[in-house]
């Protein structure tokens, strides 16, 4: 069995079992990847400007299913927007915001201004998928 089939079926047992919003599956494929994970907060120390504003320009509220993507998941078609399910975790989340270009192989979630929650979360390996809009790949091989 390789990774990409184990990945594969983490996702569809993730879409399946785990998330709690209805997405449209047929508009997406599903791709798999153990990542390192670790949480961020909408604080003055932990980032550059406005803390309330992420990379693309949106504003950050506290309950926001928020995460941030280091810049080498960028190559792989994730973009603004793009749809994320963790491993163990019940939401889809979203990416609304960009890591600092030192990170590699990584996502931060959003936890509001709840520094205590993020630094109990520390750094964890987890299983993620992301959707792609159907025929994105092949987009993207062609660049």
């Amino acid at each position: 069995m390789t990774k990409n089939t184990i990945y594969i079926g983490l996702c569809c047992c993730l879409l399946s079992c785990g998330a709690k919003e209805e997405i449209k599956q047929e508009k997406f494929d599903w791709y798999g990847k153990e990542v390192t994970v670790s949480a961020y907060n909408s604080v003055s120390w932990q980032t550059q400007g406005d803390p309330n504003i992420a990379a693309w320009g949106d504003t950050l509220k506290p309950g926001m299913k928020v995460v941030a993507v280091s810049r080498d998941l960028l190559a792989l078609g994730i973009k603004h927007n793009s749809m994320m399910i963790i491993e163990s975790l019940p939401d889809t989340f979203y990416v609304k915001d960009k890591m600092n270009r030192r990170w590699r192989n990584r996502i931060d979630i959003y936890m509001g201004k709840d520094v205590k929650k993020a630094r109990e979360w520390g750094r964890q390996k987890r299983f993620i998928c992301y959707a792609l809009p159907k025929d994105s790949l092949v987009q993207i091989n062609k660049q």
